[in-house]
């Protein structure tokens, strides 16, 4: 009776420390992340607000995460003109000038046509797994569903270097 009772106690013990292990996905999103701070972009949860999908009576909130390279060449006069623009992929009636399946939730018809092949190039080549495209004065922004490894940390920092050096 003794060692069953010394069993269960050591088996209670041991469950406790499995559960609070991280599981392989978090431990892969927390060297991801880290890898991420590396090379420059800041990791945020946050909470995004689409505009409503075709069909749809209200918009919803989303979590996602955002990988976010801070902007430092902007002048202050630059900040002050800065124009704003945010896309999302889905389908909604705000979609001048985008690629299908692809919508603005801020910006639309405030970029030149420039800037527009810009952004249409930029949604070709990006991942499934990006959903959204934020540039503001302070930070770049691609909400991403982390799926991959560093070899595609590199890849959107890549993509993002152009809107930086651009400064849209």
């Amino acid at each position: 009776m003794e060692w069953a009772i010394i069993v269960l106690i050591m088996m209670s013990l041991l469950g406790s420390m499995m559960w609070v292990m991280p599981s392989p996905r978090q431990r892969f999103l927390a060297k991801l992340r880290l890898e991420a701070s590396r090379q420059g972009f800041h990791v945020q949860i946050v909470r995004v607000t689409p505009p409503r999908a075709a069909g749809q009576v209200a918009p919803e909130v989303l979590s996602a995460t955002a990988y976010r390279l801070p902007r430092f060449n902007l002048q202050k006069s630059e900040r002050e003109g800065f124009i704003e623009w945010q896309v999302f992929r889905q389908t909604a009636i705000a979609d001048t000038g985008l690629p299908e399946g692809w919508c603005w939730g801020i910006g639309e018809r405030c970029l030149s046509e420039a800037q527009l092949e810009s952004i249409n190039e930029l949604i070709k080549k990006l991942p499934d797994g990006v959903s959204s495209i934020e540039s503001t004065p302070v930070h770049l922004s691609l909400y991403w569903d982390e799926r991959g490894d560093e070899n595609s940390l590199e890849m959107l920092q890549q993509l993002m270097q152009p809107f930086m050096e651009q400064k849209f």
